[in-house]
């Protein structure tokens, strides 16, 4: 009984966590024929790198150049070799993150918001490392719930059902020796009080 009182007054704890990671699009600055793209999925670039080319025509100059726009690992390929690309649709044709930025992404009860702020510690473990602990800290707090960004229609019905609603919080590793993968599960415990 003690111990429950104690963690429920120390601690924000949730399973409804995920390791997320800031996606970069990589878009080309012209249209034309995809000549080549020299990355697949897995690979290290580093920002600025040439990694492919449009035929453009004789007027695309350096836009025909298809350069990464941060240094990191290639997570989605969406190419072509061949297809006609038009910078007015804006397409997206790989996706680079940075692999030493990964964090984590706590969805927490709109109960527990007032006991977390920035800097507190975190205790994380990710289920891809049974018995591996992480620590990291509260980094920023979601300035709405995540259903505020829903589109769904307003209910206008006579029954109305309160649900809870969930704000995410953003987490910081301190530091990490282990190869994360972004969209894997977590679990946070928040030390709210020492």
């Amino acid at each position: 009984m003690v111990y429950y009182w104690y963690e429920d007054t120390h601690y924000v704890s949730t399973d409804n966590a995920v390791l997320s990671a800031d996606f970069i699009k990589v878009t080309p600055f012209a249209s034309g024929k995809l000549l080549e793209f020299n990355v697949k999925e897995g690979d290290s670039v580093v920002k600025d790198q040439l990694i492919g080319r449009l035929d453009a025509g004789p007027s695309g100059g350096a836009a025909s150049n298809i350069r990464a726009p941060i240094s990191g690992t290639i997570v989605q390929n969406n190419t072509h070799i061949g297809e006609y690309i038009s910078s007015l649709q804006v397409p997206t044709l790989a996706l680079i993150m940075n692999p030493q930025q990964i964090y984590v992404t706590a969805n927490i009860d709109e109960t527990e918001l007032n006991k977390i702020k920035v800097g507190q510690p975190v205790n994380i473990t990710i289920d891809q490392f049974k018995g591996k602990k992480f620590t990291g800290k509260v980094k920023s707090m979601g300035q709405a719930s995540a259903d505020a960004f829903s589109f769904l229609p307003a209910q206008t019905s006579g029954t109305f059902t309160k649900v809870e609603k969930r704000v995410q919080v953003k987490i910081e590793f301190d530091s990490v020796d282990t190869k994360l993968l972004p969209g894997t599960n977590a679990i946070v415990k928040i030390q709210t009080k020492k």
